[in-house]
This record gives C-alpha cells, sequence and structure tokens, in this order.
C-alpha cells in the first residue's frame, strides 16, 4: 500500500526530546516501513526514518521559534501534500483539524487522527460542519463530548516492543515525567511525594508559555530536599530512569486524550499511580498496572500500596495491550476500510458500513479493550 503520513513541523519524527505526537507518528511509520508499505514521510528535515522523507521545513518548528506559533510552514505542507494526493493509496493526516477543508475537495482517501482534547465548545460546531471528514480517536474517552462524528476506528498509542525495557535496578523514588504546564499536576506530584517522605525525581520539560507558571508555582518548590529536577530526558534514558522509580506519578487535571507516559511506565513494567481523568481507565487496570486515585490523599494510600504490584505483570499488561505491532494492525485495518469504500465504481460509503468491514477483519471498528 502507499501511505502518506503527515506530522505536525513542531518536532521532529521521532524528537529530540519531548514529543509525543510525533513520536507515535514516528513508531507507526516505521513499523509501516517493515511490513513492506510504500511509506512516504512528510516532516520537518532533521526527521529520521526508513521511510521516503519529504522535508517540509528544514527542523523543528520548537527549534526555530522555541514555540509553536508559525502556521505557514504546516499551510505550505498541506498544499503540497494535495499536489501530490494521487500518488497515494492512504493519506494519513496527524495534524487535528488543518486537513478537513482542503483534502475533502479530492479523491485520495484520507483519515486523521486526533492527538488533542476535544472538549471545547468550539469542537463540536466543526464537526457540525465537516460530519463527514473521517476521524482516529486515541480513547473512547477523547471522543465522548461530541456527537455527529464520523468517527472510523479508535486507536490507543503504541511503542515499539524493546524500546523501552525493564532495567535490573532498585527502585527507590517517585518519577513525574514529560512537560511543566499546570494541567500536568508537578505541584501536586511534589505534595504527594513529601507526604510519603520518598524521593521525587522530576524528568521534564518547560514550554515558553509555561515559563511564567515554572517560576511563579514550581520553582520554589523545587528547594524540598526530597525533589530532585533534571529537566527533559531522551528516549534512550527513559528505561533506567521509570525502572528505578517506584511508581510514575501523573496528578492530571484536564481531560487527558491518551497520556503516552503512562505506556512509556508500563513497558518499563513501573507501575502509574494516575488520576481519574479522562484516558486514564482505559489505560490503566487498577490493582494491576497500578493505582487510579480520586485526590492526593488517595494518592498517598496507593503509594504504600506499591508492594501488591507485580512489575513482571506490569510489563506483560504492556505487551498485550500497547505495542506498535498492535497499533499498526489497527491502523491498517482502518486504511483497508477506507480504500474499499473509495474503489472504483464504488459509491462513498457512510461509516455505519466500514465498522463491518473492520470487524470482520477480526476487530470491532478497531477498539481496544
Amino acid at each position: 500500500m502507499r501511505i502518506a503520513q503527515v506530522a505536525p513541523l513542531s518536532e521532529a519524527v521521532p524528537p529530540k526530546l519531548y514529543g509525543g505526537t510525533e513520536r507515535v507518528v514516528s513508531y507507526l511509520t516505521e513499523a509501516l516501513v517493515e511490513r513492506g508499505h510504500d511509506v512516504t514521510l512528510f516532516a520537518s528535515g532533521d526527521s529520521i526514518t526508513a521511510a521516503k522523507l519529504e522535508s517540509m521545513w528544514p527542523v523543528a518548528l520548537r527549534l526555530c521559534y522555541g514555540d509553536l506559533s508559525a502556521i505557514a510552514p504546516t499551510l505550505r505542507m498541506l498544499e503540497k501534500v494535495r499536489r501530490r494526493a494521487e500518488e497515494f493509496d492512504i493519506i494519513h493526516f496527524h495534524l487535528d483539524f488543518f486537513p478537513c477543508s482542503l483534502f475533502s475537495r479530492q479523491s485520495t482517501p484520507f483519515v486523521t487522527t486526533l492527538h488533542g482534547r476535544l472538549d471545547t465548545p468550539e469542537q463540536q460546531t466543526f464537526f457540525d460542519t465537516f460530519d463527514d471528514m473521517p476521524v482516529v480517536s486515541i480513547s473512547n474517552a477523547q471522543r465522548s463530548t461530541l456527537t455527529g462524528v464520523n468517527w472510523v476506528g479508535n486507536v490507543h498509542h503504541g511503542l515499539p516492543s524493546r524500546l523501552l525495557t525493564p532495567v535490573r535496578v532498585a527502585p527507590t523514588y517517585l518519577a513525574f515525567l514529560g512537560r511543566i504546564t499546570p494541567v500536568k499536576g508537578v505541584e501536586r506530584a511534589i505534595r504527594i511525594a513529601e507526604a510519603c517522605g520518598t524521593p521525587l525525581r522530576i524528568a521534564a520539560k518547560v514550554d515558553s508559555v509555561d515559563e511564567l507558571y515554572f517560576e511563579q508555582a514550581v520553582k520554589p518548590l523545587l528547594d524540598s530536599p526530597l525533589v530532585d529536577y533534571i529537566g527533559e530526558i531522551s528516549d534512550g534514558e527513559k528505561s533506567a530512569f521509570l525502572s528505578g522509580a517506584r511508581a510514575l506519578l501523573f496528578p492530571i487535571d484536564w481531560p487527558e486524550p491518551f497520556g503516552l507516559v503512562m505506556i512509556e511506565a508500563m513497558a518499563c513494567g513501573t507501575p502509574v499511580v494516575a488520576f481519574r481523568r479522562g484516558s486514564v481507565p482505559e489505560v490503566l487496570e487498577h490493582g494491576l498496572t497500578g493505582f487510579i486515585v480520586d485526590d492526593e490523599a488517595e494518592a498517598v494510600l496507593a503509594v504504600q500500596r506499591l508492594g501488591e504490584i507485580s512489575r513482571a505483570r506490569v510489563r506483560e499488561a504492556f505487551e498485550r495491550r500497547f505495542t506498535a505491532d498492535r497499533m499498526t494492525d489497527h491502523y491498517l485495518d482502518i486504511y483497508q476500510a477506507l480504500v474499499d469504500r473509495r474503489a472504483p465504481g464504488t459509491q462513498r460509503k457512510s461509516i455505519v458500513e466500514i465498522a463491518p468491514a473492520i470487524s470482520g477483519r477480526g476487530r470491532k471498528e478497531t477498539s481496544q479493550p
């Protein structure tokens, strides 16, 4: 199959440090190439891939500008892809709403994975207008606030099975990994660790938009003798960082669409203590891969129960549910169903007609348990 993957230009594919969406695009692209598909990746020029790389900007926009506000390069990329659309059997976008108008006016099948939150008021009005745009959610929780959307699948993220693995080291601290921003809950993580009397290591980036929050709300808390702020880390550092943690703290305060860091921890056999928001109950199995809690007091109690969790079973759960191979299987089913419904001599079919085609390949609307 001739497949175009169209990535955000904000980070390289894969990202050098932080970058969830671009990381998932990389995992999917490389898995598709390994299976023999003809894949073209539209991304920043500093991306690294076994696919055919079409450089849409010399380097990741965050490295160019220090933020993600430059829209012109993305619009230029969309036009470049449109001009080549007939070269592909399917075009897979990871750009949220940008492709909808332009690509609904051409004949090549396309699909968009929505990687962000979908609970703000203007998003329902968008889907009221573009109600036939084929889209994929990354959790059922993500799609729960919208109606009238042409969902063609629900695909949980996955990691290459050997990317992150358990390291033999005695777990001695709690971990916070990702990005320092109010909704991610680093302040709560610090309070939880202090209440437990357990060291906390924070491996996280600070975007320019969050610098004031970091300086005023977080930086004063880093003086605690229990807190060690180490900044951003690369994929190569994550196995050791997560394996050395008794648990990953995920005390979010927003409707998390997926939470890639949770399955990164699981890949290392590390349990997760997470607040009951967004996708958390879909990703975690309470009592098996971690604990789902409702407040800081429950999180403290959960940390005291970490001895009940088998780290080997956490890793097994990752292998059962969240590998890149499993994710790729689901996307290939979606691609084939969309290509089939646009086959010459056939009329466009509705999503009601797509679902049986997918379930006939062994899955129901590509949902995952």
